[in-house]
């Protein structure tokens, strides 16, 4: 039997990119061997793409910028769908800006290669937090009380948003890049001093700063959800934070080094009751639909257990999404949750591939003696 060409693509121009590193390596190692011909394609922290011997192995990162590599082939990837392809579908594992945000997406998407995960929207909107928010309560999904401004408005009216911030979400706050992931950037805030910190420090990596009420006694319950048309929630999880937020060590070093997510101490499937799971399932599914999303995602949740009050904090798409402890718990080993993601990547690509692309008009005959301005 034929093998199916996927592509791995991982590194990239993001503050994630070692994040992005450990992920690939976790997809290399679970890829049935048997089934794909996998090639890794590493982008380097300045967006050069090679491809090479030993790209699947860790410890080739150990020195970022790999001059002991003398194999490496600056790579470029072939145009159009079936026409002088060099893969059957790419596999994304970026992290971050260029890779979660839409951008890789949209390349696929023009060069017409299938591609596992979400589309531009959904990636786009899974990647800004202020939108989301917007996008969730629209839908009617609890979100907690938030405000957000550019830097640039910042700057110009300090006093008056810090007032606003002061008057409508009250210490304590929690303050975030609006397009970051990881915990990167992110600050609690108990005054004024902390909360002007805190908006400095999230200036440093993004010029849309999100500010959100930081609740009191509140735990954090994460769903995730797969599919393209019919929907499956996973179980439900209740990390175990070390501190007032997750951190990037707690998430990426807490247990070994290339664990990641899965090496954080977490209680799955989470101790709460039938009808709060039910409830946090079902909104991780409208959260997922509302956006648009395929694939996988993680719907990270605010939950008052006690009060069975939910709230939504953020949909996290892929790869950050992945959450195979979450699928294991679930029914899925993890080598059977990447066969079912590239699955959907391939249903997904099929189903947009059936929409109506083009649409013939007289526009450009009755055009041929000169076009207006002003029309």
């Amino acid at each position: 039997m034929k093998k199916i060409k996927v592509g791995v693509l991982f590194g990239s121009r993001s503050v994630e990119h070692e994040v992005s590193i450990v992920t690939a390596m976790e997809i290399f190692a679970a890829l049935d061997k048997e089934k794909y011909e996998v090639t890794p394609i590493y982008i380097n922290k300045n967006g050069k793409w090679y491809i090479g011997k030993d790209l699947d192995k860790l410890e080739s990162y150990f020195n970022l910028d790999l001059k002991n590599k003398t194999d490496l082939v600056e790579y470029k990837m072939s145009v159009g769908t079936g026409i002088n392809k060099d893969f059957d579908i790419i596999f994304p594992a970026l992290h971050g800006a260029y890779g979660e945000d839409g951008t890789i997406q949209g390349l696929l998407e023009m060069m017409g290669i299938p591609y596992v995960g979400c589309g531009v929207t959904a990636s786009a909107v899974g990647m800004d937090k202020v939108i989301q928010k917007e996008v969730f309560e629209k839908e009617g999904i609890p979100v907690v009380k938030y405000d957000w401004f550019m830097n640039w408005e910042y700057e110009s009216n300090k006093e008056i948003i810090i007032k606003r911030l002061e008057k409508v979400i009250r210490y304590p706050m929690c303050i975030k890049p609006a397009n970051l992931g990881s915990s990167i950037g992110i600050n609690f805030a108990k005054n004024r001093n902390e909360l002007e910190w805190a908006i400095q420090v999230a200036e440093e990596f993004d010029r849309k700063i999100l500010i959100e009420e930081a609740l009191i006694g509140i735990d954090e319950i994460n769903c995730a959800v797969m599919g393209v048309d019919n929907l499956e929630a996973s179980v439900c999880e209740q990390p175990i934070k070390g501190d007032k937020i997750l951190s990037y060590d707690e998430k990426y070093l807490g247990g070994s080094k290339t664990k990641g997510m899965a090496g954080m101490t977490r209680l799955v499937p989470a101790p709460i009751k039938d009808k709060l799971r039910d409830q946090i399932q079902d909104y991780a599914k409208r959260a997922f639909r509302v956006i648009g999303a395929s694939g996988v995602s993680r719907i990270d949740f605010l939950v008052n257990i006690k009060k069975g009050k939910i709230y939504i904090n953020e949909i996290n798409t892929m790869p950050g999404g992945v959450s195979f402890y979450l699928w294991e718990k679930s029914g899925y080993n993890y080598v059977q949750l990447l066969n079912k993601l590239i699955d959907l990547g391939f249903e997904r690509f099929n189903k947009m591939s059936k929409l109506q692309r083009s649409f013939e008009t007289k526009l450009l005959k009755s055009a041929k003696g000169g076009v207006k301005f002003g029309n």
